[in-house]
């Protein structure tokens, strides 16, 4: 794969191979038809994870330790032949491996008796119609020519139609199916009618003879309505169904694949195409590209992101007006022309809106086209395809319907850098204003897209924001805060089957590369050979018995007599051959990393033994593959290695935060490659957007409440407190008019370089994120200290999951706080549990007592009840 995955898509692409194994073994064995889905929130990534799962099926992969299925045939099927289109090109971009003759969009004529073998062929609905070319085989203005042959030949000189060509594939025991039905919850029928199946149903069930696909792999966003759909598609019911492969919404925010922020602006009266509120979306666009602009020059970037205005318009829109919308924008970008501008209308053509000329551009290549500004468009926006560059957008269409307007907004979250800018939230939001937008049902969008609803397919944990605006770093904090902030730990997330040795090349490539450590791989290897052939000398016994296993076969030969039912066993060995030998090391690479176990190979034949049939040269092979044979010495590499990484991190630590972000975010991922969490780098934020609006208890927008000495704030000092619920303000205020309290910090609830975050493993066992809610920074005895206040409500069902991963971190970072406490309100009063105490981690981590029987307990002490339960009003200092 050319991208480095992220771990949520490790792990699906793990259990979409574990699932198509399993499915190919039954197939084969017992011929029985299966199906799974793999669903995804918008933005997660679904196409660069099939692209990983097929690159393993078609060659294999030592990451996931998959072995090729040498007769693996996909048929990639959706709605859209654009949409198809797209899929091929991200594909092609995804994988190192995909040629374009890998990747066939299936087009008349296509005479083949059967489909081959490590390709993906691209179909879409309109190909498998009864007047398709591909299911009649004979062209239309011949009908008549051969008639009454029609029905029994195929006269252009298309052997087989699309429908045998894939029975044949399904009929060769040396081919497996794979049909990968994408957006699977449409294009089926589920209505109990007479009539004929539908296109989709043929290719899953069989139809008229002709087999079903023996695997079906969905590619959706929802389970129910893949399950639902293969329900009424599986007629014989006798259709496996492996359990689905779902990606967990928190997991896709926490990347950054997906941007933090939605802020809607939902005006209460507008016109049709109101240039007023055009103007507003055209200035947004400008500060945008300006705010682009600056970042990737403060980066170095070569390419820098050029956002994008959606205009979304009616049906059938006037000309005129859109004309008259395009001027707007024009006065607010004096250096728009219509070069960029395109239209993605129904009607291909070139359109005349006022005094404007705009050209139809393919949907699926507005991205590519960084001179498309300003895109117009009716619903082809909402229906299946992305553009990260679109930052902007002003819609003219009413919209009442939750799905309607989830496509919408899910076309607008994609991160243009598919990663998050650190720090910079402005930077990972998008604008949307929605004048004719349908308020309740943007309201219960919102509620879902943060978490609060279930039923709607898309993100949890955005921020939807109804009167955003931007912070900025608070001129009343001191630098004592802010250098106390730059030392507070944080804590990485393991990576998934990372090995540290290979770790340990990666960091030596990255410091070489960025001209940290310009020998790095060669220090790397250097240390790595003086290592081996250190717990060589101290093995020796074990290594000369695993010498002589690598060199020995064993063999068993069994024969029998003609006419006896006995068999004879033999057993004996013989030298290993060149071919044993290369095969024994392919484990040396696996437990030490390609590039360390082929240089230790040079290293012991020496610089003189450079033939392929040396023995000197062999003989090396052979001791490199005996050493990772030895548990001891696997064990041993992998911890000098792991101390190698920590020491080079330590000495880069001033160096690496001098990096552009890109590469930042590069030596936090190595950092990461562990089956532990390591602490990282806390980054300073740069911009934070927040709501200066509330939703009261009467359902009625009001003015959110203020506070000072929050790190990022608006030009006056103040943070709007709209993201608190009334005890999380109480606690604020509380903790506010302590007389030491110099600086606070609402810490974001996402993995971000400017999050404090600590890892911990879920029910499940599965390594997570928690982000304690509040920072708060204190004078103590003339030295600003930082605190974590976590209110966190105690009947929630990880509760005290996330009291043991406070109470761990607390054991082995409190020494760098003043406080770390959690905190829950128990019936009327607040109350806290001091980690700083070792007697409450203790009980904390190991007694197996309920959240709320902790917080009952002697353990706790109450808080300031008659702060916390103040009005929630401005706190100014």
């Amino acid at each position: 794969m050319k991208f480095t995955l992220k771990d949520y898509q490790d792990d699906a692409v793990a259990d979409v191979l574990a699932n198509l194994e399993r499915a190919k073994t039954e197939y084969e064995r017992d011929g029985r038809e299966s199906s799974f889905s793999l669903t995804a929130p918008t933005g997660a990534g679904k196409t660069v994870m099939a692209a990983a799962a097929i690159e393993a099926l078609f060659y294999g992969s030592e990451r996931f330790d998959f072995e090729p299925d040498p007769g693996a045939v996909v048929i990639w099927f959706s709605d859209d032949p654009n949409l198809n289109d797209q899929t091929r090109m991200r594909l092609m971009d995804a994988s190192e491996k995909f040629s374009s003759s890998d990747l066939v969009t299936i087009q008349p004529p296509f005479a083949k008796p059967r489909l081959d073998p490590g390709k993906v062929y691209f179909l879409n609905t309109g190909k498998l119609t009864k007047n398709s070319l591909l299911t009649r085989g004979h062209e239309e203005n011949l009908e008549e020519q051969l008639a009454g042959l029609a029905d029994v030949a195929t006269p252009d000189m298309q052997g087989w139609t699309i429908w045998e060509t894939i029975a044949n594939t399904i009929a060769d025991d040396n081919l497996t199916l794979y049909l990968v039905l994408d957006e699977a919850h449409r294009g089926f029928n589920t209505r109990v009618t007479g009539d004929k199946p539908t296109i989709v149903r043929k290719l899953v069930n069989g139809h008229a003879g002709y087999p079903g696909a023996p695997i079906v792999w969905g590619i959706s966003a929802t389970i129910e309505r893949f399950q639902d759909a293969m329900k009424a598609a599986d007629a014989s019911k006798d259709r496996r169904a492996y359990p689905s492969v779902a990606v967990d919404p928190s997991r896709v925010q926490e990347s950054g694949l997906v941007k933090d922020v939605v802020a809607l602006n939902i005006p209460h009266e507008a016109g049709n195409f109101d240039t007023t509120l055009v103007r507003l979306a055209a200035r947004k666009l400008v500060q945008s590209t300006e705010r682009w602009a600056r970042y990737g020059q403060s980066q170095g970037a070569v390419e820098v992101v050029k956002p994008l205005l959606v205009l979304q318009t009616p049906n059938k829109p006037e000309g005129d007006d859109i004309g008259r919308a395009l001027d707007a924008i024009a006065q607010e970008y004096p250096q728009l022309n219509e070069f960029n501008v395109r239209h993605v209308f129904g009607d291909h053509t070139t359109q005349r809106f006022g005094a404007w000329e705009v050209d139809w551009i393919e949907p699926q290549h507005v991205e590519e086209n960084e001179k498309v500004r300003v895109l117009i468009a009716k619903d082809a926006i909402s229906t299946g395809w992305d553009c990260p560059r679109a930052e902007v957008m002003v819609s003219f269409r009413p919209a009442k319907d939750n799905t309607h307007i989830t496509q919408l907004l899910g076309r607008m979250v994609r991160s243009p850098l598919a990663r998050r800018v650190p720090g910079d939230e402005r930077l990972n939001s998008v604008d949307c204003i929605l004048p004719f937008f349908d308020r309740t049902t943007a309201g219960q969008v919102v509620k879902y897209l943060t978490g609060q609803l279930e039923e709607m397919p898309g993100t949890a944990g955005k921020k939807i924001l109804l009167d955003g605006r931007e912070l900025l770093a608070n001129p009343n904090i001191s630098d004592a805060v802010w250098n106390a902030w730059d030392e507070l730990p944080t804590e990485t997330l393991p990576k998934r089957g990372a090995r540290p040795v290979k770790r340990l090349v990666a960091l030596a490539q990255a410091l070489a590369m960025d001209g940290l450590r310009p020998d790095a791989l060669r220090d790397a290897e250097g240390e790595m050979h003086a290592i081996l052939d250190g717990y060589a000398a101290r093995y020796s016994r074990l290594l000369d018995e695993a010498v002589e296993q690598v060199w020995r076969v064993d063999v068993q030969e069994i024969s029998g007599k003609v006419g006896s039912s006995k068999l004879s066993y033999r057993e004996f060995a013989e030298r290993a051959d060149d071919r044993a030998i290369r095969t024994a090391f392919e484990d040396a690479k696996k437990a030490f990393g390609a590039d360390i176990a082929q240089s230790y190979v040079n290293h012991l034949a020496g610089p003189d033994d450079d033939a392929a049939d040396d023995d000197g040269l062999r003989d090396a092979f052979v001791k490199a593959s005996a050493l990772a044979m030895i548990k001891e010495v696997r064990e041993k590499v992998d911890q000098e290695a792991t101390e190698i990484v920590d020491r080079w991190f330590a000495e880069s630590r001033v160096d690496l935060k001098g990096l552009p972000d890109e590469r930042q975010q590069e030596y936090e991922d190595i950092r990461s490659m562990t089956i532990d969490p390591q602490q990282g780098m806390l980054g300073r934020p740069r911009s934070r957007m927040e709501d200066y609006q509330v939703v009261d208890d009467n359902e009625q927008l009001s003015v959110a409440p203020l506070a000072s000495l929050h790190l990022m704030s608006d030009e006056e000092g103040q943070f709007p407190l709209s993201s608190l619920n009334k005890w999380e303000r109480g606690v604020v205020n509380t903790e506010l008019s302590r007389q030491n309290a110099v600086g606070w910090y609402r810490n974001p609830s996402r993995a971000a370089v400017d999050s404090l975050g600590i890892a911990y493993r879920d029910g499940k066992g599965n390594w997570r994120s928690m982000h304690p809610d509040f920072i708060f920074f204190h004078e103590v005895n003339g030295e600003t200290k930082a605190s974590i206040i976590d209110p966190h409500g105690h009947h929630l069902e990880d509760a005290v999951t996330k009291l043991r991963a406070l109470a761990e971190f607390a054991e082995k970072y409190g020494e760098s706080f003043y406080r770390i406490e959690a905190i829950s309100q128990v019936d009327n009063s607040m109350r806290v549990l001091d980690m700083q105490e070792s007697a409450v981690r203790d009980a904390v981590r190991h007694r197996n007592d309920s959240a709320v029987d902790f917080y009952y307990s002697d353990l706790a002490v109450d808080y300031d009840r008659s702060k916390v339960h103040a009005p929630s009003q401005a706190v100014n200092h």
